[in-house]
């Protein structure tokens, strides 16, 4: 794990898994509606620039990504914990999207993500009427995949963390990816895309030690490459 930003951790061949949290009372509130409120335009910009490009890093990342929520994860905090492949979520965290409460629609790809997530007529409705959203709801939707007491909110994304990261990163990455991408192509299409996907993993060490622990009965020693 590391803290660096989205941007440099793409950069990273090293880094076999990532963490997004929030330091403080929450995840993420939102964004800095006194810089919006002086100057909508202009702050809207430098707002988005950085956030579009940390979203679209963290899209193409190999490692997998866990989004630690604690506190609030509302408007663009929301739309970050969506993209993540796992959302662990401290119990008592608010969750809304919160952009219609402000006049505005969505941004950081959370219009590209909920209706994938939970399907279009529960995104409109989650996006258009900004309702508070419950933890047990969100766990139904498929929204998060845990929610922790805050005490063991650490250590369990510790574990999930080391975990995912010895795993085969380079194959977590196209798969991550192939996943995503599904909802743009045709069944044939997709099929081509993991035929070429898996004869670049056909060349990676990782799937040499894989094969070979199989044979030998014995859990496999990924280095991520």
């Amino acid at each position: 794990m590391t803290s660096s930003p989205p941007l440099l951790i793409a950069q990273d061949e090293s880094v076999r898994a990532v963490v997004l949290r929030g330091a403080g009372r929450a995840f993420m509130a939102g964004g800095d509606l006194h810089s919006l409120r002086a100057d909508p335009e202009g702050g809207a910009a430098a707002m988005l620039v950085p956030l579009n490009a940390a979203a679209e890093s963290l899209a193409h990342l190999n490692a997998p990504v866990i989004a630690q929520v604690h506190g609030a994860g509302t408007g663009a905090g929301m739309s970050l914990m969506m993209l993540a492949d796992f959302v662990l979520v401290a119990e008592g965290t608010g969750l809304n999207l919160a952009y219609m409460k402000l006049g505005t629609c969505s941004d950081a790809g959370a219009s590209w993500a909920l209706p994938r997530l939970v399907g279009l007529r529960a995104a409109l409705e989650i996006a258009l009427l900004c309702d508070d959203l419950s933890l047990q709801d969100a766990l139904r939707l498929g929204l998060i995949n845990r929610v922790l007491p805050k005490g063991e909110m650490e250590e369990a994304v510790l574990q999930l963390a080391q975990r995912l990261g010895k795993g085969p990163t380079l194959a977590m990455g196209h798969m991550r990816r192939l996943m995503r991408s599904s909802f743009e192509r045709t069944l044939s299409a997709q099929l081509v895309a993991e035929a070429d996907a898996f004869g670049v993993c056909t060349r990676t060490e990782d799937m040499r030690r894989g094969i070979a622990a199989f044979f030998e009965r014995r859990e496999p020693q990924f280095l991520g490459c």
